[in-house]
């Protein structure tokens, strides 16, 4: 029996209680709202439950004797062992071993699609993630979001979401003027401007866009020469940023070029249509967003008095673009510096008539600290001020890197220790999880060659204490990815993967699948054959979703 079907249980017998007591107090209610728990103490059950809890003053009952009765309903269920009643009201749920056992041919038998559901599928998501300024390399923070909104994305999507990953391409400002004179300047042989960019990585740069220019670059007047190398240094620019990306496994469906908005009146018409919904007005020939209507701190500029558009313009534009796509959520994940954003983003989600934090979410991200022989890591050679992505895939690799960023939440700084992370033992998390997949495949490897196969499933025979343990973790992988996707923390399927790595490895200690010497194969042992490819592919499921490798042997 599964936590579905559990819940599903849970609410057939509720319900004729809750109506007896008092019709109608039943109307509406779901299996969602009785939520089943893992015990932390697991010789309390497999499941545990504070549903008399909620529903005793609703209907008025005492909770207790709600509980008594809600435990008598489901003890009388097939697959159920024992219920039992603790403290003011709190259920307690055992399974059978059969009923709990099962979970590992569902397991099997559903493969990759274990762990998805379609409850989202009414969601069509716009998750804009990394978006960095094409002025040069992806450095850690951008790093972090890359392995952070890729991860986000997948979990999304195995709920059903249809989901875009969208890349802001910020071609237009004054860092792309400072970018185009500091290429200029390298070109020339001269010091980096005062307000440039520094690195090897722009002497790179300028030396390509000479190349590629058909001409005589230095026959150009100087207005035209900075035109020629930031029209072809954003170009090339970004085609290492994507390449860097797509080496760490990150591919966004769409690149959007925030030169676009200003350019096909895109602006105009999000002011137009503000405008239409009475939240612009004019002053001192500036044009104005009324926001503080819908909770800012100040009403903000749009366009200057002299005609030039304030960067909240782009925003205003960009987002109701959006919305004119067809998305129906605005997903947009910003560095730490951006925080102050935050306010008047919702004020704008909200003038155009949406709802904040469901039509418009901000996720912040903080920083990444990395650190080596104790100490932080020096600067980047080629990008000289900041570590890159490249830096860090050069010392751990991609699925060190990716998992490294992922398994913290985001709402706090991160140092990443690199040491750590090249151990091949049980300290280097990542190592610890793949560790645990590849004994999976071991273990299959072995059997099949000791005539252990998966031709008998007898589920009542997985009842060692470490048995039960696993299938307890197992079961609640689906419920870990579903809530990671609604409260947008990735990192939650990493820890459960470390705890389900460690439980497995104490079953494999305490469980044969293959039998020792003479012993003739049995049904046990084909049993626990399911159960561990089962783990396996729960493993392998919740790897994929960190767009981390699963490797089979190591």
């Amino acid at each position: 029996m599964n936590p579905d079907a559990l819940s599903a249980a849970l609410l057939a017998v509720i319900v004729p209680l809750a109506e007896a007591r008092r019709p109608g107090a039943a109307e509406g209610l779901t299996a969602a709202d009785l939520p089943l728990e893992r015990p932390k103490n697991r010789e309390h059950g497999d499941w545990s439950s504070n549903a008399a809890l909620k529903l005793a003053k609703t209907i008025g009952a005492n909770p207790r004797e709600l509980a008594a009765e809600i435990a008598d309903g489901l003890a009388a269920l097939d697959g159920v062992a024992s219920v039992d009643v603790a403290g003011p009201g709190f259920i307690n749920v055992r399974l059978d071993a059969a009923a709990a056992g099962a979970l590992a041919k569902t397991i099997v038998d559903a493969g990759a699609a274990f762990g998805t559901n379609t409850t989202r599928t009414e969601e069509i998501i716009n998750l804009e993630f990394v978006s960095a300024n094409p002025t040069g390399p992806i450095h850690l923070g951008g790093t972090r979001w890359a392995a952070v909104g890729d991860s986000l994305a997948r979990m999304l999507s195995a709920q059903g979401a249809q989901v875009t990953r969208e890349y802001y391409f910020n071609d237009h400002g004054a860092q792309i003027d400072r970018f185009a004179r500091s290429l200029v300047a390298a070109h020339e042989g001269l010091p980096t401007p005062e307000d440039g960019y520094g690195g090897g990585y722009i002497g790179d740069i300028a030396r390509r866009v000479a190349l590629a220019y058909d001409g005589d670059i230095d026959a150009l007047e100087p207005d035209a020469k900075q035109e020629a190398f930031r029209a072809l240094g954003v170009g090339f620019m970004f085609e290492e940023i994507k390449k860097s990306l797509h080496d760490f496994g990150v591919d966004f469906d769409v690149y959007f070029h925030e030169n676009d908005l200003h350019e096909s009146g895109a602006v105009e018409r999000a002011v137009e249509r503000l405008r239409e919904q009475g939240h612009i007005f004019e002053e001192d020939g500036a044009v104005w967003l009324r926001s503080t209507t819908f909770g800012d701190d100040r009403d903000r500029v749009v366009i200057r008095s002299n005609g030039t558009p304030a960067y909240i313009s782009g925003d205003l534009a960009y987002y109701l673009d959006k919305r004119e796509r067809g998305f129906n959520r605005c997903i947009i994940m910003l560095g730490a510096d951006h925080h102050g954003y935050i306010q008047r983003l919702m004020a704008m989600c909200a003038a155009f008539g949406d709802e904040p934090g469901v039509n418009l979410q901000i996720l912040i991200g903080q920083m990444v600290n990395l650190v080596k022989d104790g100490q932080p890591m020096r600067m980047s050679k080629r990008a000289g001020t900041v570590v890159t992505l490249e830096d860090l895939v050069e010392v751990v690799g991609k699925d060190a890197a990716r998992y490294a960023l992922v398994r913290s939440s985001t709402d706090s700084n991160l140092d990443v220790d690199l040491d750590v992370l090249q151990k091949r033992t049980n300290d280097n998390p990542v190592f610890y999880v793949q560790y645990a997949h590849a004994r999976t495949h071991n273990v299959a490897r072995n059997a099949a060659a000791s005539g252990v196969d998966r031709s008998e499933f007898a589920p009542e025979l997985l009842s060692h204490a470490t048995e039960s343990a696993l299938l307890g973790v197992l079961q609640e992988f689906p419920r870990i990815v579903a809530f990671a996707a609604e409260v947008r923390e990735p990192h939650r399927v990493a820890r459960y993967l470390e705890e389900l790595a460690g439980v497995y490895h104490r079953w494999y200690d305490n469980c044969r699948v293959i039998p020792l010497g003479d012993e003739p194969v049995e049904a046990v042992h084909r049993t626990r054959l399911w159960l561990n490819d089962a783990t396996g592919q729960v493993l392998r499921n919740g790897l994929g979703l960190l767009g981390v490798g699963a490797p089979e042997r190591m």
